[in-house]
């Protein structure tokens, strides 16, 4: 752990100088200098006088976080290909299960289909990327092609067809895939 750096954060953060945290904790505003850029270290008594001034506590100054993945790239997707209904699916969110939505993108070979799904709470969306899909919804089916999107709920049951292929990006929320 980078001490001077999170002490540092941890200060600008609050809107106070170096000399402000200096007074504050009656220290020097060089001993503060020094401690954020790691070229000395404080005793834990020093250490408690500055995290109080600053708001904080030992444990929630110490306490870290991993940090959250927000971007993702092909080293990160799952891949499923189903040769019984000519499609791939990429889950381009590793464990979007456990999120209140999954996206996936979904590649339907000429004539695939995706599994027909029976009717269940949530909802779906969709964005096709090449190609077109018929949306079966119910006893209905509605057209979609390259930069157009649909959304429905999953209340019927449902599925994507494509004669010629499509590429697309499917969200569902919550996670049924």
């Amino acid at each position: 752990m980078d001490i001077g750096n999170k002490l540092k954060e941890l200060r600008v953060l609050k809107g106070l100088t170096q000399e402000e945290l200096a007074d504050r904790s009656e220290l020097s505003k060089g001993f503060i200098s020094q401690l954020e850029r790691n070229l000395t270290s404080p005793s834990i008594a020093t250490l408690l006088d500055i995290l109080q001034c600053l708001g904080t506590t030992i444990g929630e100054f110490f306490n870290e976080e991993p940090e959250e993945q927000i971007v993702f790239g092909r080293q990160d997707y799952f891949e499923k290909v189903d040769p019984e209904y000519s499609n791939e699916i990429k889950w381009i969110i590793p464990n979007a299960q456990k999120n209140t939505m999954e996206p996936i993108l979904l590649t339907l070979k000429p004539g695939g289909s995706t599994c027909p799904d029976t009717p269940h709470e949530g909802e779906e969306f969709g964005y096709i990327l090449q190609g077109s899909v018929s949306i079966h919804l119910g006893k209905k089916t509605y057209k979609a092609k390259k930069g157009e999107s649909f959304y429905y709920t999953a209340d019927k049951q449902h599925y994507l067809s494509s004669k010629g292929g499509a590429a697309l990006i499917w969200v569902s929320s919550p996670p049924s895939f």
